[in-house]
């Protein structure tokens, strides 16, 4: 095979991206085989992209459900699409069925529903990523690198305040799943943040106990949250703090990192390193001045400068299927960041500190309470074009 063939599950947003960055042909060795999606204006929509894209002799098959187009032999791999519930039964049964997988975020709504995904990937010989675009960022990239390699020291404290992801009402309007607890199964800690929160996990690791406090509705008329502010304190002691909303204009992104031999900063667009001459706590233990402070250099560190996002991803999971190489994520590794969420969510919804792993069932529990009152909407599903709405 010198070619993969893959079929998208999910029209929507995201869906319809995916589908111009691989008809613009943006991602070498892969070609557009089918689609799929329940809503027949959005069925229309692909044909008639399909249609000013290619010529007729390659127009890709167009089904009604993912259920078709995975039970079909017209692909070789999938990618899903659809409403966040949807996301691990669809990736389970195309595994079962030998197609390779690239799920959009977040991996799934609950951890437990995850873990079984995660089961019946490990079960698979075939390819399960995750779209962490997020991950191709060069400047994540290279805070992944500093922090992990472990020359600035441990961590101490960790800081994100991410609240540019502004949306207005009309967009929570768009779509009948939208910001309801049944159909999308929370608000910005699912839509938006989970590539913060897989970021902040890839980089930081995962904290041993949150406190969160998630207001649901403050700024949009909606069920769930779209304003969070929750404390998180690591393994090793050090402490977090994470704020999110979708209604800050203008918004800020700032992640902050320090360790025990500096601290760094991303925001607009740059990387910044305060780095210590020592480390501070060998410091704080032998300076003889009471007011004495360790000596710090200051720079803009380099990066490579690429930043490929979603169809970064997408070579990526090509190179993987046809000659071994490396993912941008790992299927698998879409449990860690949910489980952050989860965690957040839970800790608000009872009012107190939650442990890491916390009690799955009693998660699942209260997230069922929530959606036996989730409000149902009448609403027609509307496509925005997502171009620039991701690269936070």
């Amino acid at each position: 095979m010198d070619v993969v063939r893959i079929g998208i599950i999910g029209l929507g947003n995201m869906g319809t991206g995916h589908m111009r960055n691989i008809l613009d042909g943006k991602v070498p060795r892969l070609t557009l085989t089918a689609v799929a999606d329940l809503l027949p204006e959005r069925r229309a929509a692909a044909r008639d992209l399909c249609k000013e894209k290619l010529q007729f002799d390659t127009f890709p098959t167009i089904f009604e459900s993912g259920k078709d187009l995975i039970e079909s032999d017209v692909c070789d791999a999938v990618l899903i699409a659809v409403p966040h519930y949807q996301h691990p039964a669809l990736t389970i049964s195309a595994l079962q069925h030998g197609k390779h997988v690239l799920c959009e975020k977040p991996a799934g709504v609950y951890t437990k529903q995850v873990r079984e995904m995660n089961e019946a990937a490990a079960n698979s010989d075939r390819v399960f990523a995750m779209m962490f675009n997020q991950r191709t960022n060069c400047l994540y990239r290279k805070m992944h690198e500093l922090v992990t390699s472990g020359e600035l020291g441990a961590i101490k404290r960790v800081n994100w305040i991410i609240t540019n992801w502004y949306r207005p009402q009309i967009y929570y309007d768009s779509g009948s799943w939208r910001a309801t607890w049944s159909g999308e199964g929370g608000g910005v800690l699912l839509n938006q943040c989970p590539h913060n929160l897989d970021l902040l996990q890839w980089i930081c690791g995962l904290p041993v106990r949150v406190r969160a406090f998630c207001h649901n509705g403050k700024w949009h008329n909606i069920e769930v949250e779209d304003d969070v502010t929750a404390y998180m304190e690591f393994p090793n002691g050090a402490t977090g703090v994470f704020v999110t909303s979708t209604a800050d204009a203008p918004g800020t992104n700032r992640f902050e990192i320090t360790l025990e031999r500096g601290k760094l900063v991303c925001e607009d667009d740059k990387l910044l390193l305060w780095k210590l001459k020592e480390s501070e706590r060998d410091f704080c233990r032998t300076a003889k001045g009471g007011f004495d402070k360790p000596e710090c250099t200051f720079e803009e560190v380099e990066t490579d400068g690429l930043n490929e996002q979603h169809v970064g991803v997408m070579k990526a999971f090509v190179g993987r299927i046809l000659d071994g190489t490396p993912l941008v994520a790992e299927g698998a590794e879409g449990i860690r960041g949910l489980t952050l969420s989860n965690a957040m969510h839970l800790s608000s919804w009872l009012n107190q500190t939650v442990e890491i792993p916390f009690d799955e069932d009693l998660f699942l529990d209260e997230l069922d309470k929530r959606c036996e009152t989730s409000a149902a909407k009448n609403t027609a599903a509307v496509t925005f074009d997502t171009s620039g709405s991701y690269n936070s």
